[in-house]
């Protein structure tokens, strides 16, 4: 927890993307005193509902773990920008589990030209096990490096 909260005095170390979000959370605070982040978190509450009402008709939810194929790494001489971007276009599937706190996995599943595929598990809340079992089952039945589109 020391290490964690003594981020400040290590800004330098934090990677652009968080620092881009950081700044932008930073200044939706002080225009709009916070008036952003209470909507986010009522709607927050209808997301969750909606996907408990998913999984009370399933034991899993699978979908892919990024809504479009893996772009390459930037380079470390990339523009800023490039690097923000590429690190934020990674959150559209995932990041709605890090509001609702449902349990979720990114396992790898395949090839598309050759860069790695990844399939995403989501479950019950606090029912990770059905997210393990799936995820060594599928690990089990095949060899994810030989799946290509």
């Amino acid at each position: 927890m020391d290490h964690h909260c003594n981020w400040r005095s290590r800004a330098d170390e934090l990677s652009e993307s968080l620092k881009v979000t950081m700044l932008a959370g930073e200044y939706l605070l002080r225009k709009y005193q916070g008036r952003y982040y209470a909507k986010c978190q009522n709607l927050s509450r209808i997301l969750r509902a909606d996907y408990d009402s998913a999984l009370a008709k399933h034991d899993l939810l699978l979908m892919p773990t990024l809504p479009l194929r893996a772009t390459p790494l930037p380079k470390p001489t990339a523009p800023k920008a490039e690097i923000v971007q590429r690190a934020l276009e990674v959150l559209p599937n995932t990041c709605p589990f890090d509001v609702t706190g449902h349990p979720a996995m990114s396992i790898p599943c395949g090839l598309s030209d050759e860069r790695p595929v990844g399939l995403m598990l989501i479950g019950k809340h606090c029912n990770e096990s059905t997210i393990y079992t799936a995820a060594y089952a599928f690990e089990q039945s095949a060899d994810w490096t030989k799946l290509a589109d």
